[in-house]
């Protein structure tokens, strides 16, 4: 078992980089892992029809990914962008921390102008971070709607569109809160969750809303002693229920994400059964962690030295997660937030 930051690295072409969504949501393609011998399968994400057994749960996180990217300008003429990152906490609100990137850090005091006569008044600097207070408009969501952007991530080096409006949210999204969408579930069409129903997988949704904390990266060597940054989750009684009786008749918990596993691992007993809850996930999973609910995960390909590689690193083990990464490149998955699909069973 290896904590080296280093020891979680691999290569990949930038022109495998997703910048785009397929055509249909369920025609992505899907690699099985078996994580007990390390063996790759390849097929079709419409295939999970016939990978989910009845009475499988599948836990899918509801969280809904807010337009909380806006584009302005400062008093002085300067360009400046924000992106609000806690927007799901609390009552309705127009206090936020934000990420504000300008040529010059705005002062505290300082006057942000966007469109539509939507204003935000710079309250406090953090370290990496602003305190803003949003004013100029009557109803502060529905200007959010009106002239917010999609928070695309970094790595999709394009302006977000129309249809990502669509594409970049999951088809069960529920609560505003997100980010960033929760991607894994990008795959799952209306139809497919129809399909499994009939077939008996039951499902059982769980909220995470994906924080700013998703994109920052490891920078230290070893990776215990990096600190995740917390999301707002809720894990709500029926989902509670719903995993209880699974786990008593020996029935499979599969998670759609590292944000459900994540989530349902933070609310686990030793039993496997989990409690509900709400509140601040902050669990980091490593490899040498042991797993208490989840048994089986749908995920996407994830960045080198990210803990989201480490994650199904320790569900998995590093060496056959990385080995089954290097065939993905070799036969040229799509990797990311629009890219293809893992099942790790």
């Amino acid at each position: 078992m290896t904590f080296l930051l280093s020891d979680y690295d691999y290569h990949l072409p930038e022109e495998l980089i997703a910048q785009h969504p397929v055509a249909h949501r369920d025609l992505s393609r899907l690699l099985r892992l078996d994580r007990i011998t390390g063996q790759c399968t390849h097929g079709q994400f419409s295939d999970i029809a016939d990978l989910l057994a009845p009475g499988d749960v599948l836990v899918v996180n509801n969280t809904q990914v807010i337009p909380g990217r806006l584009l302005g300008q400062k008093e002085s003429g300067g360009r400046v962008e924000v992106l609000i990152l806690d927007y799901a906490q609390g009552v309705p609100r127009r206090i936020f921390t934000c990420l504000v990137k300008a040529s010059k850090r705005p002062k505290p005091g300082s006057i942000l102008i966007f469109q539509d006569g939507l204003q935000a008044k710079v309250l406090a600097h953090q370290e990496r971070t602003c305190t803003l207070m949003f004013d100029g408009v009557a109803d502060f969501e529905q200007a959010l709607e009106r002239i917010g952007h999609v928070p695309l991530p970094p790595y999709i080096r394009r302006g977000d569109t129309q249809e990502d409006q669509r594409t970049y949210q999951t088809v069960y999204a529920r609560h505003k809160g997100a980010i960033a969408a929760p991607t894994a579930g990008l795959h799952f069409t209306a139809a497919l969750l129809d399909q499994l129903a009939a077939k008996g997988v039951l499902i059982a949704p769980i909220t995470l809303h994906v924080g700013y904390g998703t994109f920052l990266p490891v920078e230290s060597e070893d990776i215990r002693q990096h600190e995740m940054h917390s999301e707002w989750f809720t894990l709500p009684g029926p989902t509670a229920e719903i995993i209880h009786q699974a786990k008593a008749a020996g029935r499979r918990i599969v998670a759609v994400g590292t944000t459900s596993v994540r989530t349902l691992e933070y609310c686990a007993q030793s039993d496997g059964k989990v409690l509900p809850q709400s509140g601040p996930c902050d669990l980091f999973i490593y490899p040498g962690y042991t797993f208490k609910t989840v048994d089986a995960i749908i995920t996407n390909f994830h960045l080198p030295k990210s803990t989201l590689i480490m994650l199904v690193s320790a569900f998995a083990g590093r060496e056959s997660v990385l080995a089954a990464y290097v065939e993905a490149v070799r036969l040229r998955y799509r990797f990311f937030s629009y890219g293809d699909a893992m099942l790790i069973s």
